[in-house]
């Protein structure tokens, strides 16, 4: 119980806006907006998690250098349209462009077909941008998306690039869904897989990143999201039935 000058806070006393502004920017209305459910308690070390960046600008945010690695896709055909073509292109400091990223990759192939041709894809091809380090997994040749089991082996390569190495601290990666050109499939369906099995692949290859949402992710609205990732147990406890 609040006692003398001090007093307990409640909804009816939050202002987010000055002046009108949240009768203005009322989001029913709104295609692109998520709902952004609070963390559930957890004894799990900060530390041990993914945090999931909704709502933030991932480029914008790499441009400004809050990140010294960015993990994404790259393939050995044309990345023209993928997002370490942008990267590449407006970063300052690089002497990379998408053709030439793409030629690297498409060079690299041919040598371990030839030097490495028994070694395991899919390959992890590092870009220096001189502000920031890209770790590209290669998409595997002859194929025109990546599978689950593709990312899980590039994690786990991409966790031991990062292991004790300060330098390449902080570190977020996109979340190979709703790609252009590096698209991620289940072989099983033909389609993406959901956001929660592209998390728990990365989590479970050893990554602890930020990761950024792809903006159609934004359009869900009407269902809760969480920030960071293992999700609460009482997700699944939900699913089994249980309350």
């Amino acid at each position: 119980m609040a006692t003398g000058d001090q007093h307990t806070q409640t909804s009816d006393d939050v202002r987010l806006y000055d002046d009108e502004g949240e009768l203005l920017m009322s989001s029913d209305q709104a295609a692109d907006r998520v709902t952004l459910l609070p963390p559930a308690y957890s004894r799990t070390d900060p530390k041990e998690r993914i945090r999931i960046l909704w709502g933030q600008d991932m480029l914008s945010d790499l441009l400004s250098g809050r990140y010294r690695v960015m993990v994404c896709g790259v393939n050995d055909e044309d990345n023209s349209h993928g997002i370490i073509a942008q990267i590449v292109d407006m970063t300052t400091t690089s002497q990379w462009t998408a053709k030439s990223a793409t030629s690297y990759a498409k060079m690299f192939h041919e040598a371990i077909s030839i030097h490495a041709a028994e070694d395991r894809e899919p390959y992890i091809l590092k870009y220096d941008l001189d502000s920031m380090l890209i770790l590209a997994i290669l998409r595997p040749k002859g194929r025109d998306h990546f599978t689950i089991e593709d990312l899980k082996r590039g994690f786990q390569t991409v966790t031991k690039m990062l292991r004790n190495r300060e330098e390449r601290q902080p570190v977020a990666s996109v979340s190979f869904l709703g790609a252009r050109s590096n698209r991620l499939i289940d072989p099983a369906t033909g389609q993406e897989p959901s956001f929660e099995t592209v998390l728990r692949t990365m989590y479970e290859a050893g990554y602890r990143g930020d990761i950024y949402p792809s903006p159609p992710m934004w359009r869900y609205g009407h269902v809760g999201v969480f920030p960071s990732f293992p999700f609460p147990e009482g997700l699944d406890t939900m699913r089994a039935g249980g309350f």
